[in-house]
């Protein structure tokens, strides 16, 4: 980010990016009179971090398939059964 000197104070200066909004939500957007400069900013970093974050991943499963192989069917089976069982106990704790 650069700065520009006004008189006795510095302020930053962001690059400006021009954003399409459908109508409908360019309307809604502008009635809530909402900061969207702000919002964006914030939505692209978390877009950015997941996506950082699901990189790491893939390069971390890239790295164990390569130490100890592709998982069996068998494996893969017992994993969906511990899932479903996870999910039973899950789904029964937010039922009670």
């Amino acid at each position: 980010m650069r700065n520009i000197r006004l008189s006795r104070r510095t302020v930053p200066v962001m690059p400006r990016m021009t954003v399409y909004l459908p109508e409908e939500l360019h309307t809604q957007v502008k009635a809530a009179q909402l900061p969207v400069s702000e919002i964006l900013q914030e939505a692209l970093r978390r877009e950015l971090s997941r996506r950082q974050k699901v990189q790491a991943l893939d390069e971390y499963l890239a790295e164990l398939t390569e130490e100890v192989g592709e998982p069996t069917t068998e494996d893969i089976a017992e994993a969906e059964r511990i899932m479903a069982e996870i999910r039973g106990h899950r789904d029964a704790k937010e039922a009670s």
